[in-house]
């Protein structure tokens, strides 16, 4: 049956940390606005990160202070205040997977550390901890230790707690098949949408929408929708990573070892639905492994894991099982396909793209998006979303989703 054409202020596509974060944001602001999602929440980058609420000084490492680390500084202060519910978005919900990292380097860099974090400014400084608080993991490590405070966060956990809080506007669709449930543009010219049609082939219901915007921060997504809406693809780059995990008897153990200017391993811990431990393994590593498949990444990890973890023996690794996942870094095109400095926001029309770059970008994006829009001017119609669809479930952390584990 047909309805009306509602009319919003904002339509989101994609239900990720951007596109949740910006829709708290907005209905906190007054804006009518209502999130789409065709798959599970959370799906693609953001469930599969590894949850780190980064201060920037990755970024430093080459002794300069970098448009990266310039752009994100301020932010985990930001998110330190929404996870223990001191600011908005109350995120006090989110399971916390340890409140900092351990910093730690393979060559002389160590040293300079500390005066890197000062020198430039970042909120979040490396302290060097004196041997005693060192973990096992790094006894015998050549040189400091260093606590820096990013807090490690479950990003399932995270889309939980803001999707749980609109529950009544998360709508299910299927951009990728017309035929079972459909998303139809009625462009005016590029990039201007005047009516956006959803066919539900469950109810065998319709769905009008009449947006002053449309928001897309779907990642990967984008292209998809940018080409349905009559704009360019080239907007978008993907970087790939190879990303490894591990499961079993192993220690809790959070952090980034650094060589050089590189992050030559980053390692972040969760147990699973069997209560094993789980190690997502990241950095340099997961670069490198674009071009290996997933035995020769194994091999590979195993190999950068004693020889940067002191305290870590071959026969610690007995019994723990191995696994790898592919994701693609969805961004804002750059030159020559490096990785944007900022949150990327392009308007367009009345059709904003977004593509956060990093996790911890998530409220940098959203307050770029809200400056962009004009008034909120339409109420908010409930009724009109009442028989819709809403089956929206968390999508489930890589290890959860993987099937062939290698002992």
């Amino acid at each position: 049956m047909a309805r009306e054409a509602m009319r919003v202020d904002v339509l989101i596509f994609g239900g990720g940390a951007a596109g949740l974060w910006l829709l708290d944001d907005l209905v906190r602001d007054g804006y009518s606005a209502v999130l789409l999602e065709a798959h599970a929440l959370g799906s693609g980058q953001t469930v599969a990160s590894q949850g780190i609420i980064h201060g920037g000084l990755k970024y430093t490492l080459s002794g300069m202070l970098t448009s990266s680390a310039d752009a994100i500084k301020h932010l985990p202060g930001l998110w330190r205040q929404c996870l223990a519910g001191q600011a908005k978005p109350d995120l006090s919900g989110t399971p916390l997977r340890s409140d900092f990292c351990y910093l730690w380097s393979t060559d002389s860099l160590w040293s300079k550390l500390g005066k890197l974090g000062a020198s430039m400014a970042l909120q979040v400084k490396p302290v060097s901890l004196p041997r005693g608080e060192w973990p096992q993991l790094l006894a015998g490590c050549p040189g400091s230790v260093s606590r820096l405070d990013e807090q490690v966060i479950d990003p399932h956990g995270l889309i939980a707690v803001l999707a749980m809080r609109h529950a009544e506007r998360l709508l299910k669709i299927d951009a990728d098949n017309r035929e079972v449930m459909g998303v139809t543009f009625d462009i005016a010219a590029s990039g201007v949408v005047t009516r956006v049609l959803l066919r539900d082939a469950t109810t065998q219901n319709t769905l009008e929408f009449e947006p002053a915007k449309i928001v897309l921060t779907a990642g990967e997504g984008n292209a998809a929708l940018r080409a349905q809406v009559g704009l360019s693809t080239d907007a978008m780059q993907r970087r790939p990573l190879h990303v490894t995990m591990a499961r079993g008897p192993l220690p809790v153990f959070n952090g980034h070892c650094t060589d050089g200017s590189k992050t030559r391993v980053t390692i972040t811990t969760d147990t699973d639905s069997a209560g094993r431990t789980v190690w997502q393994i990241g950095g340099q590593v997961s670069e490198d492994g674009v071009a290996m498949e997933r035995v020769a990444l194994i091999a590979h990890v195993k190999k950068e894991l004693l020889a940067t973890l002191p305290g870590l023996k071959e026969e610690m690794l007995r019994g723990v099982e191995w696994s790898t996942y592919r994701v693609n870094r969805a961004e804002g095109t750059t030159r020559g396909g490096q990785r944007p400095s900022d949150a990327v926001v392009l308007h367009e029309g009345n059709v904003i793209t977004c593509w956060p770059t990093k996790l911890v970008l998530a409220p940098q994006a959203s307050n770029r998006i809200r400056r962009e829009l004009p008034k909120a001017e339409h109420p908010f119609d409930w009724h009109a979303l009442s028989a819709w669809t809403r089956e929206l479930d968390v999508a489930q952390p890589p290890w959860e989703r993987e099937r062939e584990w290698l002992p």
